[in-house]
């Protein structure tokens, strides 16, 4: 499932197309995803305006100039497509030609920009596990997709005293709770596995234990929330991971991978200077944690 480097770099292309574009017409093709589409799906949006192309978590959103929000999960295989007036893509080569392929094709969005050019923005997703939904104004504190999401692993907020305070007192794995979107929401299985091995610390290691005293923060939570945020700064930066399914906009395939410190790389050498062990690989949750238990305490 595409994380959230992978959806932040998903709005960043969209984001020129969509933000201050009109939509003209909307092509839905199927009655469901995941979900079934909202009631009056096309009418609603036809005809708006998208005034912003936002996200929170793993999930994106455009708010319209009445107020409505559409928000969109792209599941495990979903992807949106991005082509001009001539039908030409914006740059970049399709890797899975499957996502090319039109039976997958759910949802088209025909818009028009203040510069009169016009476009045409398609969701595809073949496993079809994505969804859509609409909000108006009062309601979306209360969609349930979004209620109860923890704080953006973004930003400055997210720092030691700030993991302290979240962890205090919680016996559970630290990997479980830096999954629990409750908690901190967007962080997935990638770059959990990456920011524990920055931070060197293990992944299966009491949660409570990086906490400090009420409003003190400690070395180790320090360590961590520096670790969260650089490994996803620098994940957005290179375009995301692209693991399976996952592409870009413009249909290329992001390169994070390929600095992958310990994820999907089992068995070979823990490339911490001075550090001679190995990657192992372990099951929590029903998930696979990658971690070098030589250097990650």
């Amino acid at each position: 499932m595409p994380e959230l480097p992978e959806v932040e770099t998903v709005r960043r292309g969209l984001e020129p197309v969509m933000a201050g574009a009109r939509i003209q017409r909307v092509e839905q093709r199927r009655p469901d995803l995941r979900f079934p589409f909202p009631e009056r799906f096309i009418e609603r949006l036809q005809g708006r305006t998208v005034r912003e192309v936002g996200r929170r978590a793993k999930y994106l959103t455009l708010l319209l100039d009445d107020g409505l929000t559409l928000i969109s999960h792209l599941g495990m295989s979903g992807s949106f497509r991005i082509e001009g007036a001539a039908g030409d893509e914006l740059p970049g080569q399709y890797h899975y030609e499957r996502s090319k392929n039109q039976a997958h094709d759910h949802v088209v969005f025909h818009l028009t920009r203040p510069d009169d050019t016009s476009w045409t923005v398609t969701f595809n997703d073949p496993r079809r596990f994505g969804f859509m939904l609409l909000a108006g104004p009062d309601e979306i504190v209360s969609i349930k997709a979004l209620a109860g999401l923890g704080m953006e692993p973004t930003g400055n907020a997210l720092n030691g005293e700030a993991l302290s305070d979240l962890f205090r007192g919680r016996r559970t794995p630290l990997k479980a709770a830096l999954l629990d979107q409750r908690l901190i929401a967007g962080l997935g299985n990638i770059y959990v596995c990456e920011a524990l091995w920055r931070a060197g610390l293990s992944p299966m290691r009491e949660a409570g234990s990086i906490a400090g005293r009420p409003g003190r923060s400690t070395s180790r939570a320090d360590r961590l929330a520096d670790a969260i945020r650089g490994v996803i700064a620098e994940a957005i930066e290179a375009g995301g991971s692209s693991l399976r399914d996952h592409m870009k906009t413009d249909g290329s395939l992001g390169y994070f991978q390929h600095s992958f410190s310990v994820y999907d790389r089992e068995g070979e050498p823990c490339s911490r200077p001075g550090c001679r062990g190995l990657v192992r690989r372990s099951v929590q949750s029903g998930r696979s944690t990658f971690h070098c238990a030589s250097c990650q305490r």
